[in-house]
């Protein structure tokens, strides 16, 4: 190595020819190291307070980002939050049919004699217990509806089974469990194919059994009160245009005309049933 290669700074320079007396290359740390030093020391006093406090600003230029970022997330959050439905968050509905996707089993229907249906329930859950069924069935229900009835002036609310001669239940289908329901007193058979049946799908079960959140029930109340009178009469052949049954055909046994309801006869699960419906739930063909 010549003088000519020799770095100008004086720290450099010694660096540099600590390294040459070593008979090595200066390591690159070192170097940086030197300059480091040599730039700090190239520094006046007089502009010492200048630079800390172009440090200072610099500092308090990035903090102030900082807390911008901070302050623009913690107002994002509860926008984010907003965007929850309430109503799809406090749905029973969904609620119910998200329980139902993780339950056991499935659900069949069965056949019972009509006006018998509490006491099929009452006899297959005690047939379930005595026999020692709890992990293989688990639930038995009778479809619930509460209704509004005129009679003679009197508007009562009243709790009636919504598909008469028909029990629910929620099952592990096996050669056993079969036989405890289909044997039990009042029972006259699965619906469908009479070893083999077929169950509910999830929608059909949500149809049925679901609680109906109060917003709901309030905007149907409020359908029902606007619904106009149409012209029916018994026999008619109509089409259901909403609720559970909307597309289904079905004919008109029964007229209330003060409540605005009709008594329709609907085919489901292989059987002629009675459903209640307002005029605006029908549409004639």
């Amino acid at each position: 190595m010549t003088e000519q290669d020799t770095p100008p700074n004086s720290a450099v320079a010694d660096a540099w020819a600590a390294a040459v007396a070593r008979s090595e290359e200066p390591e690159t740390a070192d170097l940086e190291e030197a300059l480091i030093a040599e730039e700090a020391s190239s520094v006046e006093p007089s502009e010492a307070p200048e630079l800390l406090e172009v440090l200072e600003v610099l500092e308090a230029e990035e903090l102030a980002v900082v807390e911008a970022e901070e302050l623009a997330e913690a107002e994002a959050a509860p926008e984010a939050e907003a965007e929850v439905d309430p109503d799809e968050e406090d749905d029973p509905e969904q609620e119910f049919r998200r329980a139902l996707a993780l339950s056991e089993g499935d659900w069949y229907v069965i056949h019972s004699y009509a006006g018998f249906e509490n006491r099929v329930r009452a006899n297959l859950e005690s047939r379930i217990t005595t026999m020692n069924m709890e992990e293989q069935i688990f639930q038995v229900e009778v479809p619930i509806e509460e209704v509004i009835e005129f009679k003679n002036g009197v508007k009562k609310l009243v709790k009636r089974n919504k598909f008469p001669g028909y029990v629910l239940v929620r099952m592990e289908l096996t050669d056993e469990s079969w036989g405890v329901v289909r044997h039990t007193p009042g029972v006259t058979g699965f619906v469908g194919h009479a070893h083999q049946p077929f169950p509910l799908t999830i929608d059909e079960v949500v149809s049925i059994l679901a609680p109906k959140s109060e917003k709901k029930g309030a905007a149907a109340a409020s359908a029902e009160a606007a619904a106009r009178m149409v012209e029916f009469e018994v026999g008619d052949a109509v089409t259901i245009i909403e609720g559970a049954f909307a597309t289904m055909q079905a004919s008109i046994s029964e007229i209330t005309p003060e409540s605005q309801k009709v008594i329709v006869m609907v085919e489901l699960f292989g059987r002629e049933t009675p459903v209640e419906l307002t005029f605006a739930q029908i549409e004639k063909g």
